[in-house]
């Protein structure tokens, strides 16, 4: 399952996506919106993206799971729009018949999100904000027209 969403996001039920009998081990990740940053405090986070580029990137990386360790129980969510602090923007679920399978397949999307996927996330604090997260990414926000 690939979700990219302005609502919030139900962890447990995408956790629930990946279940399955021959499965043993059941890994997830939830990326959440944090009070600080260098020592300033964080209002909240504003995330963006390069939708339709998105998508296809993570389907990508499912794929990528599957012909790297087998894994076919994969569920990828991201929130995009406003997070309070505390709120979930991620939320990577893998399941495989091991634990070591699906602990080292669900470190292996969250860092290929963080490298290559089209999402930026603004970091607003009491005096400014922030863009952040556009370091090596290859895929620049669309120019209008």
């Amino acid at each position: 399952m690939i979700l990219l969403t302005r609502t919030p996001l139900d962890s447990e039920a995408i956790t629930a996506t990946v279940h399955g009998d021959a499965n043993g081990g059941v890994v997830t990740f939830l990326g959440t919106t944090r009070n600080e940053t260098d020592a300033r405090r964080v209002l909240y986070l504003e995330y963006e993206a390069y939708e339709d580029m998105a998508e296809k990137m993570l389907a990508r990386i499912a794929q990528e799971i599957r012909e790297r360790w087998g894994i076919t129980d994969v569920s990828i969510a991201h929130r995009f729009g406003r997070l309070e602090i505390g709120e979930v923007s991620l939320v990577v679920a893998v399941a495989s018949p091991h634990r070591a399978e699906a602990f080292a397949a669900c470190q292996y999307v969250v860092d290929r999100i963080k490298q290559d996927v089209p999402i930026w996330k603004k970091e607003v604090f009491e005096n400014g904000e922030v863009w952040v997260g556009t370091e090596g990414h290859q895929h620049p926000l669309p120019t209008p027209g």
